[in-house]
């Protein structure tokens, strides 16, 4: 399976709309499948920028999509793990 690497919520929408369609998906039957509204798919697909992620990942779950998170080249995946972080007051 090749990789996408999805940089804005745009590339995201263009994603989750041509694998719907590859699949045969209707945006009704997908967002009944992901437990979202059609509204809500429809507005994915349209790169929305402000969406719940936990609706976003069910979606991409319901069509097999599988999300990959990766550090830049700079911090080891162990040093995000094991220290945490502080956020300054502003």
């Amino acid at each position: 399976m090749a990789t996408t690497i999805v940089s804005d919520p745009p590339a995201l929408g263009r994603l989750v709309r041509e694998t719907r369609r590859a699949l045969g998906l209707t945006q009704p039957s997908l967002a009944l499948s992901a437990g979202v509204g059609v509204r809500f798919l429809v507005d994915i697909e349209k790169g929305k920028p402000t969406a719940q992620i936990g609706k976003i990942m069910r979606v991409l779950a319901a069509l097999g999509i599988e999300l990959q998170l990766l550090p830049p080249n700079t911090v080891k995946a162990t040093d995000a793990r094991s220290k945490p972080r502080r956020l300054a007051a502003g």
